[in-house]
């Protein structure tokens, strides 16, 4: 770190002088125009980019040798999360079709893309969305409410032997995991683009905290997905009412703790988070006390059980885990994560 004293020149202005050896790797001359940001936590930036215009970054992807779908698939995600606002897809031949498929399912799962030229040997995605307008607070609600309701409806499906409902939840996870990757891109659009957290009023320390709890909340989305799952096989057994009781107790414990979290994360109130945590003991002897009713089940129905158990036990685990990062936050006295303007998207 180079340290520079403040001059004050004219008697009102404040002069520091910008290091020599970055001026001229930027390529800066006499009389040639700078950037001043000031920083979401109080720092300045200097920066030879005077526009407030979004980064454009473009990733070119050359499928003329790739043949398996998934690996495909997995690269356009891995450019969406990386905040690449234009993907070119190009072979050296025709695009085969099922190239064209997975683009098209790209498009559909994933926020803001859409194919703006194609060709016979090129797809052109451009991000039609503006990230400013998708604050983190709302995403983060949004899946926690989505994530709530397919525990809560995997229970259902299991009191109510409903074979629908399984299915259902397990096709809504979709909705969490696009919501998911959407944070995971803007923040390393932020990390990228030091406007763009001006614009969103988030430092790039915050939006990593909100990125914590989305792939949080995303796990928790999976355990609703292996709830149902497990429901599948024994939906037309007759488990007896004290196991489906105690399933149910568990489950609302565990969405509680889930739902106390998200409140103690955006009031940041430590007090909360840490009786959060402490409850989670709690949850796990009951978790535990099923756990060993099911043993008294036959084989698939004791398997089902055991693994719907270890799935509402490990769900409130990861709740603990969003008041542990809620903790971690208040204590690094960060800038308050209930920012202005946030209340009036609640």
């Amino acid at each position: 770190m180079e340290i520079r004293r403040v001059q004050l020149t004219g008697g009102s202005s404040f002069v520091v002088t910008l290091p020599k050896n970055w001026v001229q790797e930027m390529r800066i001359k006499k009389n040639d125009p700078v950037g001043l940001i000031v920083q979401i936590d109080g720092t300045l930036l200097v920066t030879k980019e005077t526009s407030d215009e979004p980064l454009q970054r473009i990733k070119e992807i050359d499928t003329t040798h790739i043949t398996d779908p998934s690996f495909l698939f997995r690269i356009l995600i891995g450019a969406y999360i990386a905040g690449f606002t234009a993907i070119r897809i190009i072979s050296k031949q025709r695009i085969p079709p099922f190239v064209s498929a997975i683009v098209r399912d790209f498009t559909q799962m994933t926020i803001g893309q859409e194919v703006v030229e194609e060709t016979d040997t090129l797809i052109a995605i451009k991000d039609l969305l503006n990230p400013a307008e998708m604050p983190f607070d709302n995403t983060i609600k949004r899946m926690a409410v989505i994530v709530k309701n397919m525990h809560k409806d995997a229970i259902v499906a299991l009191e109510t032997h409903n074979h629908h409902l399984t299915t259902d939840i397990i096709n809504r996870d979709m909705d969490a995991d696009r919501l998911n990757w959407l944070i995971a891109r803007q923040t390393n659009m932020i990390i990228n683009n030091t406007s763009l957290s001006r614009k969103m009023e988030i430092s790039a320390g915050m939006a990593m905290y909100y990125n914590l709890i989305s792939r949080i909340i995303e796990r928790i989305g999976d355990h609703a997905v292996r709830i149902a799952e497990n429901t599948q096989p024994i939906i037309d057994v007759n488990l007896g009412k004290k196991i489906v009781s105690e399933i149910g107790k568990a489950s609302a414990l565990s969405m509680d703790i889930f739902d106390r979290s998200i409140i103690s994360f955006f009031n940041t109130d430590p007090k909360e988070a840490h009786k959060n945590i402490e409850s989670i003991g709690g949850l796990e002897n009951i978790c535990g006390d099923i756990s060993n009713m099911a043993l008294k089940q036959e084989t698939i129905a004791a398997i089902s059980i055991s693994y719907i158990a270890e799935s509402i036990r490990r769900s409130g685990e990861y709740a603990g885990d969003i008041s542990e990062n809620a903790i971690n936050y208040i204590v690094e006295d960060m800038t308050p994560m209930r920012r202005r303007g946030s209340e009036k998207s609640d």
